[in-house]
C-alpha cells in the first residue's frame, strides 16, 4: 500500500496492484513513473473524465478519458518496438487507451490530445505515452459539443 497526500484528492491509499508504471515517464515528465487512476466510483467506467494521479509528485494529476467517447474507432497505429515498454506479447493482451484532457476556464473550449495517447497494458499495468505520426489526429481536438450531445 502506497499513501500519497495529493493536491486535488487529499490523502489517498493505493494498493500495489493498482499502480500504473511508465518506465520512461510521460511526455514532458520523464521522472514521473508511478501513477494510479482515480475516478468517481459511483460512475465506475461510466465516468467520462478520470484522473491519472502521480504517486511520485503528489501535486501532479492529469485528466484523461477514453478517446472512444469522442472518436469512435480511434485506433492510432504504432510500430511494435514503441510498444515494447508494455511487455511481452503485447498484441494479444488487453489494453486501455486514454487521451489527456485540457479544460480551460471556458469549458466549452475543452480539448483532448489525440496525437499522444496513453496506452496501459491491463495484464501488468505497464504503460507508455506515444506520439502518433498520423496527421489526421489533432493535439487540440475540441470535445465539448460531442460530450454534451452524448449525455442524452
Amino acid at each position: 500500500m502506497v499513501e500519497v497526500n495529493t493536491r486535488i484528492f487529499g490523502k489517498i491509499a493505493v494498493d500495489e496492484d493498482k499502480i500504473i508504471r511508465f518506465e520512461k515517464g510521460i511526455l514532458g515528465f520523464p521522472d514521473l513513473k508511478d501513477f494510479t487512476l482515480i475516478f468517481d466510483v459511483d460512475k465506475g467506467n461510466d465516468a467520462k473524465i478520470k484522473w491519472l494521479q502521480s504517486l511520485d509528485e503528489p501535486s501532479f494529476a492529469l485528466p484523461v478519458m477514453n478517446p472512444e467517447l469522442v472518436i469512435p474507432g480511434y485506433t492510432p497505429v504504432f510500430p511494435e518496438e514503441l510498444l515494447s515498454p508494455l511487455g511481452e506479447d503485447v498484441e494479444t493482451q488487453e489494453k486501455l487507451m486514454f487521451v489527456t484532457v485540457t479544460v480551460p476556464k471556458d469549458i466549452t473550449k475543452t480539448t483532448v490530445n489525440l496525437k499522444a495517447p496513453i496506452i496501459v497494458n491491463l495484464e501488468n499495468l505497464k504503460a507508455v505515452q506515444l506520439i502518433c505520426d498520423d496527421e489526421t489526429f489533432s493535439i487540440k481536438y475540441a470535445i465539448y459539443d460531442t460530450l454534451m450531445a452524448n449525455q442524452h
